[in-house]
């Protein structure tokens, strides 16, 4: 049995794609073709599909909405497993003035924000404008406007590279700025527990529409990008050092240093990976001449350079 039976057997996917384009499973719209697309039915069927491509030496990777994630030109040579939308199930549970939730990997973190604010809760308001998924966000600790996924966070279930699920309580997660344990070793998050806090209606209300006009207003989410580029480096914010070294607007190809917020990398027509590699390396050289800074990407980038 060759490799696609195989993997269309043990992962029991809706559909297994062969050379399918990661530009259309991208925010940023750029990336080759992956060996094989595969959306899994659930967890069990994911771990399967892991256990085979460690058996069989084949390289793989797990994405959600693909909103952090620079795939090169080249493609990525192996199997992208795509759980957006698939593992997205949510229940709720109030206990007095507290709301615990327990959610999938593949829910999306602005429609939960936005189903956990609409219940009168408060804690989660940051997150109804972040369009990732809740793995991918857990992953790196997302946050935005002050809030991040620590304050709230009980547990992550996860999955290690053989296939084995484990519980981790929240405080061994190692969660810090971008960071978490399941960077350090290459853990899936499969679900995870937060708990919110009643609040009043109408400021929750407020608030989250204040904070989507400050994005609307602050961000340029009118082009394909991969959000914020860079991590903010101690004292220091990525964006202001950008536009201080003049190079707001400063474009190589169609990839171009957002006009609107200089923290934003973003694709103006047909930009490619090697555009914003060739762009991510100037900004990080300038940056580092004319303030002696380095600052870092916060974009995951997988695949074929």
């Amino acid at each position: 049995m060759d490799f696609y039976h195989k993997l269309s057997e043990a992962a029991g996917a809706d559909h297994i794609l062969k050379d399918e384009p990661m530009s259309a499973h991208t925010t940023f719209r750029i990336g080759g073709p992956a060996d094989y697309f595969v959306v899994p039915e659930d967890a069990a069927s994911l771990g399967r599909g892991v256990a085979l491509c460690r058996a069989e030496g084949v390289d793989y990777f797990i994405t959600g909405n693909g909103s952090n994630l620079l795939v090169g030109d080249g493609g990525y040579r192996g199997v992208v497993f795509h759980i957006c939308h698939t593992m997205d199930d949510v229940a709720y549970e109030e206990k007095g003035t507290e709301l615990l939730v327990e959610a999938g990997a593949g829910v999306m973190l602005s429609s939960l924000a936005r189903q956990v604010s609409s219940k009168g809760y408060t804690g989660f308001e940051y997150a109804t404008g972040i369009p990732g998924t809740l793995g991918g966000g857990v992953t790196m600790n997302a946050g935005a406007y002050g809030g991040e996924i620590s304050d709230n966070l009980l547990w992550a279930e996860l999955m290690d590279e053989t296939g084995a699920v484990l519980r981790l309580e929240r405080d061994r997660l190692k969660l810090s700025y971008r960071h978490s344990v399941m960077m350090e070793q290459s853990l899936v998050v499969l679900r995870a527990g937060f708990y919110f806090t009643k609040g009043d209606a109408m400021a929750i209300t407020e608030k989250v529409a204040e904070l989507s006009r400050s994005r609307k207003e602050k961000q340029p989410l009118e082009y394909p990008s991969a959000g914020s580029t860079f991590k903010r480096p101690e004292g220091y914010f990525a964006g202001k050092l950008i536009q201080d070294c003049g190079l707001k607007g400063f474009r190589v190809g169609d990839a171009m240093v957002s006009e609107k917020h200089s923290g934003f990398v973003i694709n103006v027509g047909h930009a490619t990976a090697a555009d914003v590699m060739t762009l991510i390396r100037h900004v990080q050289q300038e940056v580092d001449r004319q303030f002696c800074v380095r600052i870092e990407p916060e974009v995951r980038m997988i695949g074929e350079f």
